[in-house]
């Protein structure tokens, strides 16, 4: 049984899960969690399933972040404009990049 459970906790872990701080409250074994689920690898019982909530940006949120990253491009193109050095040309366009496609992902939500 021991075997199975370290090899249903190694799955879970190379699929994204996590160890968990806090010992299994049965057995004081390591647990590890993923989408709300949790499984001791030494006895393998698992406690109540808990939602883990996340927390997603409110809509009145929404608009403030946009129109953060709206200055930080405008910030960044001036700094273009003045810099001569190439390569540094190229980071800020690289993370000008980044700026619009976070931007096309909050106003896609």
């Amino acid at each position: 049984m021991l075997k199975e459970l370290t090899k249903k906790a190694a799955e879970m872990l190379l699929n994204g899960a996590t160890l968990l701080s806090e010992p299994c409250p049965y057995c004081s074994g390591v647990r590890v969690m993923k989408e709300g689920y949790a499984l001791c690898i030494s006895c393998g019982r698992e406690p109540e399933k808990k939602e883990i909530p996340i927390e997603k940006a409110s809509e009145s949120e929404t608009p403030s972040i946009q129109k953060t990253l709206e200055k930080k491009i405008e910030t960044l193109s001036k700094e273009l404009e003045i810099e001569t050095d190439h390569e540094k040309q190229q980071s800020i366009l690289k993370t000008i990049n980044s700026v619009i496609e976070t931007i096309e992902k909050i106003k896609n939500k």
